[in-house]
């Protein structure tokens, strides 16, 4: 079954994402998005770090690129992509933009990655540094809010929405728009290109993640005096 199609537009949707990832100044200069390929081939003969900067531009078409500004922000959730890191909607293949209508939505969406990927390596008590993202995005998702795909919204086997996700991304989709399975009040939003996020992106709190060598149990915004118990009591 195909999921219907519904218009979205949210003025400042929510991402949280590692604050270890430099900029693509590539992505930030006034180059033609679809002279990306050879102005990168020709840095790279001098620069052979350039090509793992920019990740796979072939990806993501042309003409579904956007640079400027904060672009760096935007393009590297689809050109940095692996296999061994898989999402609800992706398989590795490719690469999504997912953020939350709120705050709290991508809070517990990057809580539950972060604890995933602490526990699968075993890692000691540690924190982790985090900044939020806000930007508008707006296009015509596919809606898993209505009922009938729970399945895709299974809280860990991501099999079925990464099938659904695929089969609806190469006929051309926008993307999805689904109830957030972390944090049920919010909803959630996982974009399969990059024009679909409005320039510039704004960089707003910087927050850091605390694991106690079994879960994450706070977390800080900087600037403020305390750490905040997660999950929330």
């Amino acid at each position: 079954m195909t999921p219907p199609v519904a218009a979205i537009d949210w003025p400042a949707s929510r991402r949280i994402v590692r604050t270890i990832y430099p900029p693509v100044f590539l992505f930030e200069d006034i180059a033609p998005p679809q002279d990306w390929e050879l102005i990168a081939s020709a840095e790279a003969k001098t620069n052979p770090r350039v090509r793992d900067e920019i990740g796979d531009l072939t990806l993501v078409p042309a003409e579904r690129r956007v640079s400027g500004p904060s672009a760096s922000l935007v393009m590297a959730a689809f050109t940095h992509v692996s296999r061994a890191r898989t999402s609800r909607f992706s398989s590795g293949a490719y690469g999504v933009w997912y953020c939350g209508d709120r705050f709290e939505v991508a809070l517990a969406e990057t809580a539950y990655h972060f604890e995933r990927f602490m526990a699968r390596t075993n890692e000691p008590p540690a924190d982790a540094q985090y900044r939020e993202l806000t930007a508008r995005i707006s296009g015509n998702l596919h809606d898993l809010r209505g009922g009938g795909f729970a399945q895709c919204l299974a809280p860990d086997d991501w099999s079925t929405a990464q099938g659904l996700a695929a089969s609806l991304r190469s006929a051309g989709s926008d993307g999805i728009v689904y109830p957030s399975v972390r944090w049920p009040a919010g909803q959630a939003a996982a974009l399969f290109w990059p024009d679909l996020v409005t320039l510039p992106v704004i960089q707003a709190r910087t927050l850091q993640y605390h694991w106690d060598g079994a879960r994450m149990t706070r977390y800080f915004v900087a600037g403020e005096e305390t750490w905040r118990a997660w999950p929330p009591d």
